[in-house]
């Protein structure tokens, strides 16, 4: 955090499980920024406001300044619960959430996630992403696929949320190569060609996913399987059993990646490699657009 005050016109904040992240907005643009390992799962309700004024003292001034936040604060277990919006719908409008708070200088407004009924799926912080997107590109018609510890896949039409599908293979990969026998086998470094021939394998066989994994820890030991292959390999065979079950969203489809750069062009390789032609866009940078486009939405309602 920058050592000097920075007074705000109003606050972004992206606050998720593990981490706390805010932007001091003023004139419309990024004047300061400061993050923090403060996420909402480490938090009591009690807890919240002080850990987020910690963060943020040096941009307050004497009036009320507005703060929009999105991501996992707004959970059940979260500062105070933002209720899901069902979808269809645009992926961030009505629904903001304003928890009491004990400093005058702040006046928070918690942004809700979005839900799916049948098949049942929840997204929360994703939605702010997508209307970050949305509000560069508002006629897009396609899929956006927002790769992390649970990846979103999201149908979009006429400026609306129509679908969404989400996916446990980062928590899958982080398990897998962390707590279960892989983690013998499985280490740093890459391989791209490993990944490439794991998408292949996962694609056309996904039923034999089990199988395929401890083929890993039969190789590193058989045949000296190096650690970069290996977890290259588990990658490739998780993303590549993604696809196959995501396929009626990307197929034929415009496909945009919102992602940090790794991951979303590992999604984007093994995309290519199955003849679709993604883009890729910054997750940093469409969150604070969907935050922008947030605070210009709430500022207008009475």
């Amino acid at each position: 955090m920058t050592s000097e005050t920075t007074y705000a016109d109003w606050i972004a904040v992206d606050w998720g499980t593990s981490h706390l992240r805010a932007w001091a907005i003023r004139d419309g643009a990024v004047r300061a920024e400061a993050s923090s390992d403060k996420g909402m799962g480490g938090l009591a309700p009690e807890a919240f406001e002080p850990a987020l004024l910690e963060l943020i003292e040096p941009w307050l001034g004497a009036h009320r300044i507005p703060l929009v936040a999105c991501g996992m604060v707004g959970a059940k277990q979260g500062w105070v619960e933002a209720p899901y919006s069902a979808v269809p719908c645009p992926p961030v409008g009505e629904g903001a959430v304003r928890p009491s708070v004990n400093d005058t200088r702040i006046d928070v407004a918690i942004l809700p996630g979005l839900s799916q009924a049948d098949p049942a799926d929840v997204m929360r912080g994703e939605e702010t992403q997508i209307a970050g997107y949305l509000a560069k590109d508002a006629d897009f018609d396609g899929t956006l696929c927002l790769p992390g510890t649970h990846t979103k896949w999201v149908q979009i039409s006429a400026g609306e949320v129509v679908s969404f599908r989400s996916f446990m293979t980062g928590e899958m990969f982080a398990l897998l190569s962390r707590n279960s026998v892989l983690r013998h086998s499985t280490g740093t470094g890459w391989d791209d060609a490993a990944f490439e021939g794991a998408i292949t394998e996962a694609m056309s066989r996904p039923e034999a996913l089990a199988n395929r994994f401890f083929t890993l820890r039969a190789e590193a030991l058989l045949a000296g399987l190096s650690e970069a292959r290996a977890t290259a390999r588990l990658s490739g065979l998780l993303i590549g059993a993604e696809l196959a079950a995501a396929k009626p969203y990307w197929l034929g489809a415009r496909v945009v990646i919102i992602g940090e750069d790794r991951l979303a062009q590992h999604y984007a390789a093994a995309l290519t490699l199955q003849g679709a032609a993604p883009e890729t866009i910054d997750a940093r940078a469409t969150t604070l657009a969907g935050l922008t486009a947030a605070y210009a939405r709430l500022k207008d309602m009475p």
